[in-house]
């Protein structure tokens, strides 16, 4: 009987133990952090919508216009310190934005450019790019703290005033204007 009774106890004890709750014992390892840095670095992009404008040139003609209009888009991301943006037009000489290789030029006095339907203005200003006396400045937007990245688009329209100029040989003259944005 003896047999019996530890036979029934020990079924009475693994009843218990699976009926009573199961107490176990939580451990954690200590924390690990992890750094993390993101980095968005501030950038001006420009695109022309076109590299290239013709001129059919008349003698003393003060309207010589381009053959197209040309659309500067920038777009940016800025830290908050910048105030504007500004887009500039410029040559890197008054005397001879426009050449015909003999000593024939057509200074950047004459050459113009109306900004977004505006009047037209020859390249006559000393800007932050290109020769002296030799650019304009297209365009100037504010950033602001909505404005911080943005997209702005300025159509330009081109012309050559030959009225100072009654006496330009016949030729081919060539040149090259270049746009550039600057944040400050």
């Amino acid at each position: 009987m003896p047999a019996k009774l530890g036979a029934l106890a020990g079924l009475v004890l693994v009843a218990a133990m699976l009926a009573a709750p199961v107490q176990a014992q939580v451990r954690n390892s200590g924390a690990s952090p992890i750094a993390l840095n993101a980095v968005l670095t501030d950038s001006i992009t420009l695109t022309l919508s076109g590299n290239a404008v013709n001129f059919n040139l008349v003698a003393g003609s003060a309207s010589n216009p381009g053959s197209t209009s040309i659309t500067a888009t920038t777009t940016w991301v800025l830290k908050p310190s910048v105030g504007s943006l500004k887009l500039y037009a410029f040559f890197t000489s008054s005397t001879s934005a426009l050449s015909d290789g003999a000593g024939n030029n057509i200074p950047s006095t004459d050459f113009q450019i109306s900004a977004n339907a505006g009047a037209f203005n020859a390249l006559t200003n000393t800007v932050p790019f290109g020769g002296a006396n030799a650019g304009l400045q297209i365009s100037s937007t504010p950033v602001l703290g909505n404005t911080r990245t943005g997209t702005h688009s300025d159509v330009m329209d081109f012309n050559i005033n030959l009225t100072p100029l009654p006496n330009l040989p016949a030729g081919v003259y060539t040149g090259t204007l270049t746009i550039q944005a600057q944040a400050i």
